[in-house]
């Protein structure tokens, strides 16, 4: 059989040619000689990129079938994977999240890089893995060892990754050590629109900021592209950090060294109309800007001043938020049934509940938009607003000047509202308005910090709100979490440990699941197996029954067992009705669920 290794003669030192490519994919069964054929004519008629690309890349763009998997493509991390597998040198995916750039950038200039095609991307005291896509061309070898003094440890890479990550990997440690270089005073002028261009680092004038743009640049698109949620910047002795939140985890993205750090924070306090001179106050912003795919993205922006500096974290609100319905925020058909019953009523309190980050604001924006028709007025009060939409009337706390939660709603009644949305119930003050709005005739939406629905209800009387009054305003209450939501494109099926199923189904001791399935990892998902975040659920409407356990000293486990006699689930039978369709996890589910209660 033909074998591409049969060619690296030793010292051949010999590119690899589309020919071999073809005729080893060929005798491997891999591809049709007649289709081989065709790639043979097309690539000896192209003309500029077609002609320069790797064979590689030009085999993938022509999507031929693969006939080692039916119905399958020989696509570019396939035949990257083969051509690993043929030089007998592991495979290495790039994934910019797992690489130390500013450990691999200097240890060889771009040109020596471009020129050769090859890549740094480890590094240790002993040996240096460089990926390339050219597996039997060792020509720069002995120069890299004799300069490192260390050994090579060789990898195979996506040609495509490559090329595009050794361009963006310079670009930013150009960026980078320009702007360590250059004088930071001026670094912070710059663009004072609201609006960012994204994508134009190439075209800024080289000043003295231009870099300090870049690297902002970078960071927003960058993060984008990851699905982060969350960015941090975080300044210690010595360096900065940019770490961003995927899926509800941090990963860390790159080092910069500390005054870096400060022009980079300066520089996006001005975007976010900042008090850029203070840095020793909290300060809050909002920059809007464009994804590379031209949607526009809002960025709530916050700085808290620590022992190194300012840390700055940018909240990342994706406006196709407010387009999703609820079956695609995780709820069931039974959930969506009762919510939808719940907030269809003309006035009551519903609240939702839960830590900060498990999507209580998404599910009340989503709610919102579903209620916010021509015939009604929607008025929200936020500290701060999260996202701007345009069919309800958004107010924001301002503290300094006593525009609080409580003074903001009984403005807000005098507004002729018909849905009022309260950003959370902090204090009595603010739940003897909300109580006072549903007792005239509105429906009011708010948050609580607990753990479960049940505990809201004696949160409201630890705060010294009345039962009658509770009795007579709350609707209803959601406690809600996020899981993470397993890779469609890997996941495989699995039993579940039969332990740990009875755990998350007590006192429910549900069937054992058929469907269940476990993470795998792939290019898709960066290696977790998970992609995305879907909402547990737990709703408890307020019936006639539960509301004769509410009192003084009411008795939380009384009520709960009330409560499940009435068909709520717990957040973990929840999660346990999402692991028995295969959509996430058992661990996923206990991580992120406090114990049930029984």
């Amino acid at each position: 059989m033909n074998h591409l290794r049969d060619l690296a003669l030793p010292g051949s030192d010999r590119p690899l040619d589309l020919a071999d490519i073809l005729n080893a994919l060929v005798a491997q069964g891999r591809l049709e000689l007649e289709t081989a054929e065709q790639l043979s004519v097309l690539r000896r008629a192209a003309t500029g990129d077609g002609a320069r690309a790797h064979p590689l890349e030009f085999i993938a763009a022509q999507a031929p079938s693969d006939k080692a998997r039916p119905g399958k493509t020989l696509d570019i991390d396939i035949l990257s994977r083969w051509l690993a597998t043929e030089a007998d040198q592991p495979f290495y995916r790039i994934d910019p999240l797992k690489i130390n750039v500013a450990a691999v950038t200097p240890l060889m200039s771009f040109a020596f890089a471009q020129r050769h095609r090859i890549l740094a991307v480890e590094v240790n005291d002993r040996e240096v893995t460089i990926a390339s896509a050219q597996p039997f061309v060792s020509s720069w070898e002995a120069n890299l060892v004799h300069v490192l003094k260390r050994e090579i440890r060789r990898v195979v890479a996506n040609p495509a990754d490559l090329q595009r990550y050794s361009v963006e990997f310079y670009r930013l440690a150009r960026s980078v050590s320009g702007a360590n270089a250059s004088d930071q005073k001026n670094s912070v002028i710059g663009n004072f629109e609201q609006l960012l261009n994204l994508g134009s680092m190439g075209l800024e004038p080289d000043a003295n900021d231009a870099h300090v743009v870049n690297i902002v640049d970078w960071l927003f698109q960058y993060a984008f592209e990851q699905r982060a949620s969350d960015i941090h910047i975080e300044p210690r002795r010595e360096t900065g950090s940019v770490r961003l939140r995927i899926d509800g985890v941090l990963h860390t993205v790159y080092t910069f060294p500390l005054q870096v750090t400060v022009a980079v924070v300066a520089r996006l306090k001005t975007l976010g109309r900042m008090n850029v001179a203070e840095k020793r106050k909290p300060q809050d912003g909002r920059v809007k800007t464009k994804s590379p795919q031209g949607n526009e993205v809002e960025l709530r922006l916050s700085t808290l001043p620590t022992a190194f500096g300012e840390k700055m974290v940018m909240r990342i609100f994706d406006p196709d938020v407010l387009l999703r319905s609820f079956d695609k925020l995780g709820f069931s058909g039974e959930d969506q049934r009762r919510w939808q019953a719940m907030v269809k009523q003309p006035n009551g309190i519903i609240l939702v509940t839960g830590p900060t980050g498990s999507g209580k604001t998404t599910t009340l924006y989503t709610t919102l938009k579903q209620l916010a028709t021509p015939e009604v007025n929607v008025c929200t009060i936020e500290d701060p607003i999260e996202m701007v939409e345009d069919s309800f009337n958004q107010m924001q706390v301002q503290h300094n000047i006593e525009l609080t939660f409580a003074s903001g709603v009984r403005a807000l009644m005098r507004q002729d509202p018909d849905i009022i949305m309260i950003g959370e119930i902090r204090d009595l003050e603010t739940a003897e308005m909300a109580i006072q709005a549903a007792l005239t005739g509105h429906l009011v939406l708010s948050t609580l910090h607990t753990n479960d629905a049940p505990s809201a209800v004696s949160r409201l009387i630890e705060l010294g709100v009345p039962a009658y009054l509770i009795k007579a305003t709350v609707l209803g209450v959601m406690a809600q979490r996020l899981v993470r939501t397993l890779c469609p494109h890997c996941k495989e099926p699995t039993e579940v440990d039969a332990e740990a199923w009875r755990e998350l189904t007590r006192p429910w001791n549900a069937a054992l699941p058929s469907n269940a399935h476990r993470p795998v990892g792939c290019p898709e998902c960066r290696e977790t197996g998970y992609r995305g975040r879907a909402g547990v659920y737990e709703l408890m409407p307020l019936t006639d029954t539960i509301r004769g356990n509410i009192h003084v000293d009411t008795d939380l486990d009384a009520l709960r067992r009330q409560a499940y006699k009435e068909g709520m689930h717990s957040l973990r039978l929840s999660g346990a009705q999402k692991v028995g369709a295969g959509l996430t996890t058992i661990e996923e589910v206990l991580r992120v669920t406090p114990t049930s209660q029984h």
